[in-house]
């Protein structure tokens, strides 16, 4: 009986992969877009309040001491957007569409997915957003420039910093713990390709604390300059390129010299 169900269980796991490969490009596409948007409705329900109210829809603010969170969270979103992008880009070139279809497709999906988030937000106590929508817009399209054209991505990084403290369940909207981080590469300069400053990298981050309290005397609105040192050129030159791809995306922390500026001192 065992066998027998293990054997039922495997030929109806290769008939679903038979059926998912047998699906077009087009229809793959849409499939997965479909899945994301299902997603984001079940996190939404269980972790954001969606559907708890009557539609709203709001101005936050960008990054003044005023809002919500200093300016975060729209940089939260404008990674959120220009990772996604990457991402679907380069499922699209996996699955056929060409290098142009898939940066064109992959900026517009995640654009799409993250204003359906938007419109999930507007029947919850956050509302939909502009300042947001512009954030996601920003993202996608900043995402879109930089695989359309390589140069720009072997030059810049935009990346997300994240060293949790375990005391927030989600992860997305976990600023206490996040920063932003631009970081220029010199290996993408001809100037640096071939020298030992390949490995560095100069910064520009920013990044809140004390948000999450009601009171705010010692909240922080950080911008600062640093250098750092180019981690995934370095996995990539050891053969690591799986990790060296995610590390043009994820910042480690603790490897770089900043300069810092608190806005609210």
């Amino acid at each position: 009986m065992l066998l027998s169900l293990l054997g039922a269980s495997h030929a109806q796991a290769d008939d679903s992969s038979g059926v998912w490969q047998s699906l077009s490009k087009e229809e793959k596409a849409v499939s997965l877009n479909l899945g994301l948007a299902g997603f984001i409705t079940i996190w939404g329900v269980t972790h954001w309040d969606y559907f708890q109210i009557a539609p709203t829809a709001t101005s936050e603010g960008w990054f003044e001491n005023t809002s919500g969170e200093g300016g975060a969270d729209k940089m939260g979103h404008a990674f959120t957007s220009y990772a996604m992008s990457h991402a679907l880009m380069a499922t699209y070139e996996g699955w056929g569409f060409g290098f142009e279809d898939a940066a064109r497709y992959g900026s517009l999906s995640a654009l799409g997915i993250q204003t359906f988030m938007e419109f999930g937000d507007s029947f919850s106590r956050f509302g939909f957003a502009y300042e947001d929508f512009i954030a996601n817009a920003v993202g996608s399209a900043a995402g879109y420039l930089s695989w359309r054209f390589p140069q720009i991505r072997d030059k810049v990084d935009f990346r997300l910093e994240y060293a949790p403290a375990f005391d927030n369940a989600d992860v997305f909207t976990d600023y206490e713990a996040h920063k932003y981080v631009v970081a220029l590469k010199l290996a993408g300069f001809d100037a640096f390709r071939d020298g030992p400053l390949k490995y560095l990298e100069l910064h520009t981050g920013y990044y809140t604390r004390g948000y999450e309290n009601t009171i705010r005397a010692d909240n922080e609105r950080v911008l600062y300059f640093g250098i750092g040192i180019n981690f995934s050129a370095i996995a990539k030159a050891r053969g690591y390129k799986k990790i060296g791809t995610f590390l043009n995306y994820y910042q480690v922390p603790y490897t770089y010299l900043p300069l810092e500026h608190d806005f609210n001192d």
